[in-house]
């Protein structure tokens, strides 16, 4: 008989704004609590799929998202319970200011009941930390308070100046002294992949042993059972083949996981080293950085060939955001795998942002709206036919385009929002 709660110490890591060092920090103490022998699941809130890669490196298991907008409630709690099942420790780290966009990380932290720590830059500053960490905990008192990590600190003086100016129902965690060794390199889309910082384990374990060894567990939290999931086995024996490598690298883990349930078969590719695309039943080629690897995507004609091919035959290929930019015709100025009409440029300002929804009328699923989010700096032009359109705060986003067999968007779609209806993506 399932029980109706996991118990769980877990923490989520927040601050006042982005670059505060939310990451690093996280990444520290998740590896400081592995090194314990204790087995460790990150999270992180928001869509983004950078800071989880980095994560990954300091637990060693997949990480996975939680958004109350993109991935909705019943997901996160199924995520959580779950792993209050399997871990030790949970840590889930926050996305830009503790209480930034609605629905919030703060919104996370009080609907499960997650203490918050708060991760502060003390780089310019010192008794003030404590202000601020008053002002944030205030600023919603249901919100439970596990404490303060000082980033930056220049000396162990200066983080016992902030330890000692807070309020005694605000606990101390830690600091971690200024090092430029430790910091992550940046770029447009974020902090550049783990797979491109070639210390970066060496960086995790270094700000791991900042911490010391007498840090504290987090607070244990009940997570409450979730409704069973009946997941439809709308894939059985397909075979789904993902792009992965630097140029084609933004995956939600639970996505995988989702298809793999439907029962798909998961294989990887690479379009930028491979010299055949493999056989498979469907393709996926996600985001990340094709216009980074544009000589290698150009001169790869034997990976075009075979997409081209698979499309002709009406083998179900989905392009995500760089994915489609990829399929384009030219991307800043170059040719690229010209399976769609439309040129594409990388522009210096975003192009899009945020949280979309995206209704689709497709033939067998109950509903017809997935979740999903975009964050570009490109911009496509195209003639492509718009079968829907995404819809976020603010009114009309991204474009959905469709050729043939080939779905392609900005859009990076959140498949556990509605299984039935990603199923139709790789389906002909």
């Amino acid at each position: 008989m399932q029980s109706t709660a996991a118990s769980c110490p877990a923490m989520l890591m927040a601050a006042p704004a982005s670059g505060q060092g939310k990451t690093m920090t996280t990444a520290a103490l998740a590896r400081a609590y592995r090194n314990r022998g204790l087995r460790v699941q990150a999270f992180k809130c928001g869509p983004d799929f950078i800071d989880g890669m980095i994560l990954q490196v300091a637990t060693g298991n997949p990480v996975y998202n939680l958004d109350l907008g993109m991935c909705g409630e019943a997901d996160a709690q199924r995520l959580l319970y779950q792993a209050a099942q399997e871990n030790d420790v949970i840590l889930l780290e926050g996305v830009m200011g503790l209480y930034d966009g609605k629905p919030s990380c703060a919104d996370i932290a009080e609907h499960f009941g997650i203490p918050v720590a708060l991760v502060l830059n003390a780089k310019a500053m010192a008794q003030t930390c404590a202000a601020v960490a008053y002002g944030l905990y205030g600023f919603r008192p249901a919100l439970k308070r596990a404490g303060v990590i000082a980033n930056q600190v220049g000396s162990d003086g200066h983080a016992n100046m902030i330890k000692e100016a807070l309020p005694a129902d605000i606990p101390w965690l830690g600091a971690m002294k200024h090092d430029a060794q430790l910091s992550l390199p940046e770029r447009h889309l974020g902090l550049h992949l783990a797979q491109e910082i070639a210390d970066i384990d060496l960086r995790i374990e270094a700000a791991a042993q900042l911490l010391g060894p007498d840090l504290p567990l987090p607070p244990a939290v009940d997570f409450a059972a979730p409704e069973k999931q009946d997941i439809p086995p709308l894939l059985q024996g397909k075979t789904i083949a993902v792009a992965k490598d630097a140029a084609f690298c933004f995956t939600y883990q639970a996505n995988l996981d989702l298809l793999q349930a439907m029962g798909a078969d998961i294989s990887f590719f690479s379009p930028l080293h491979d010299t055949q695309l493999p056989a498979a039943d469907a393709y996926w080629l996600p985001g990340g950085y094709p216009e980074l690897h544009l000589q290698q995507l150009k001169d790869n004609t034997a990976m075009r060939d075979g997409l081209q091919a698979a499309a002709d035959t009406g083998t179900p290929i989905l392009a995500e955001c760089g994915g489609m930019l990829a399929l384009g015709e030219t991307l800043n100025g170059q040719p690229v795998f010209g399976l769609l009409p439309g040129s594409a440029e990388t522009q210096p300002k975003l192009q899009g942002l945020g949280t979309q929804h995206a209704t689709f009328p497709a033939a067998g699923a109950d509903t017809t709206t997935i979740g999903a989010h975009t964050f570009h700096y490109g911009r496509f032009e195209t003639n492509l036919p718009v079968i829907t359109q995404g819809k976020g705060k603010y009114g009309a986003g991204e474009p959905v385009y469709k050729q043939g067999s080939i779905t392609a968007s900005f859009l990076h779609f959140y498949f556990p929002s509605n299984p039935a209806l990603a199923a139709q993506f790789f389906l002909p």
